[in-house]
C-alpha cells in the first residue's frame, strides 16, 4: 500500500508540474513581449532579446540569446527586415525547430500589417537603409497592437488548446483597454492635428498618421545616413520657414546634430521611446503612448502660449 501511495503522489506531482508548465515566449523587442504578457497572462513567460533603449536594427548578438531561443516555444519578430542584421544567425545557432520559419511557434507580425513606405522603384545603397518590404516601425500605431494580440492569441490557442478561453478573454480585455486609451489619446491630440514636426529617423510615420502630425523633414537626409552640414543648414531654413516647433528623436541616436538645430532655431527636442523600456519608466505597451503623447501635448501647449 505504501508503494502504491508513493507512486500515486509522484504521478500527481508530475502531472501537476506538467500542467503548470508555462509556454516560453521570446520576442525580438520588448513591445512584442508586453503584448504577449497581456494575452498569455500567468500561463506564459515572455522575454525580449533587445532592450527598449536599443536601436532594433542593430542589436549585439549575445551567446545568452542563443540559449533563450533554443528553449523558446514561440518566437515573435517584427519582420519587414527590422531584425535582418542580427536575428538569422542566432536562429541558426539555436537549432530550435519549433520557431523556424513556417512552424507553429514562429510569429512574424508584419505579415498581418498594412505597411507604409513600400518602395515603388529600384532600390540601391545610395538611398540609405531603405526597407524593401515597407517601414517596420508599425507598433507605433496602437491600433496595430490589436493585430499582434490576435496573432499571439491564435498561436497560444493552437499550442495550448485547453487554455484557449483564458487567452481569448485576456485578448478581449486588452482590446477594450486599448480602444479606451486610443480614444483618450486622440482627444488629447485633437487640438494639435496638422502640427509640423521633424523626426531624426523615419521611425514615426505610423504614429504621425494615427495622431494627425505632419512630418516635414528628418535629421537623417536618408535612412541611416548621418546629416551633413549642408543638410543641417537646409533643416534650419525649413524649421524657420515652416515654424516647426518640435523635433522627435529616439534615445539611441547621438544628440550633436539636434543640439545644433535647437541652438540655431529654438526648436524643442523631445526624446520619444519607440518601445517598452522599464529602465526609463515605460513598463508596458500602453506606457509608450502615454509617455510620448503627454510630453508632446505639454510641449505644444507651452509653445502656443509664447
Amino acid at each position: 500500500m505504501k508503494k502504491i501511495l508513493i507512486a500515486g503522489i509522484l504521478w500527481s506531482l508530475f502531472f501537476s508540474s506538467f500542467a503548470e508548465a508555462k509556454l516560453n515566449i521570446v520576442t525580438t523587442t520588448p513591445d512584442f513581449a508586453s503584448v504577449a504578457k497581456e494575452i498569455g497572462g500567468d500561463r506564459v513567460e515572455a522575454a525580449s532579446l533587445a532592450k527598449g533603449v536599443q536601436d532594433p536594427h542593430f542589436v549585439d548578438a549575445k551567446p545568452s540569446f542563443i540559449r533563450l531561443l533554443n528553449q523558446a516555444d514561440i518566437l515573435i519578430e517584427g519582420g519587414a527586415d527590422l531584425e535582418v542584421g542580427w536575428l538569422p544567425p542566432l536562429l541558426e545557432s539555436a537549432r530550435n525547430g519549433k520557431i523556424q520559419t513556417g512552424n507553429p511557434g514562429r510569429i512574424v507580425v508584419s505579415r498581418g500589417i498594412r505597411l507604409s513606405g513600400v518602395p515603388t522603384g529600384p532600390i540601391d545603397r545610395s538611398q540609405g537603409d531603405v526597407h524593401p518590404l515597407g517601414n517596420p516601425h508599425f507598433m507605433l500605431d496602437p491600433e496595430n497592437g490589436k493585430i499582434i494580440g490576435e496573432e499571439v492569441a491564435s498561436t497560444l490557442c493552437r499550442l495550448d488548446a485547453g487554455s484557449c478561453e483564458f487567452y481569448r478573454k485576456n485578448q478581449t480585455v486588452f482590446n477594450q483597454r486599448l480602444d479606451q486609451k486610443i480614444s483618450d489619446w486622440l482627444q488629447r491630440m485633437a487640438p494639435y492635428r496638422g502640427t509640423r514636426v521633424i523626426t531624426y529617423h523615419e521611425s514615426w510615420p505610423y504614429f504621425a498618421e494615427r495622431f494627425g502630425l505632419n512630418v516635414v523633414g528628418h535629421v537623417e537626409p536618408k535612412p541611416g545616413i548621418p546629416p551633413s552640414p549642408v543638410h543641417l543648414e537646409s533643416l534650419i531654413d525649413l524649421i524657420t520657414r515652416e515654424k516647426v516647433k518640435v523635433l522627435i528623436m529616439e534615445p539611441y541616436f547621438g544628440d550633436q546634430a539636434t543640439k545644433f538645430l535647437a541652438q540655431k532655431t529654438g526648436i524643442q527636442v523631445l526624446v520619444f521611446y519607440p518601445s517598452v523600456a522599464p529602465e526609463a519608466g515605460i513598463n508596458n505597451y500602453f506606457d509608450i503612448f502615454e509617455r510620448n503623447i503627454t510630453r508632446l501635448t505639454e510641449t505644444l501647449k507651452t509653445a502656443d502660449k509664447k
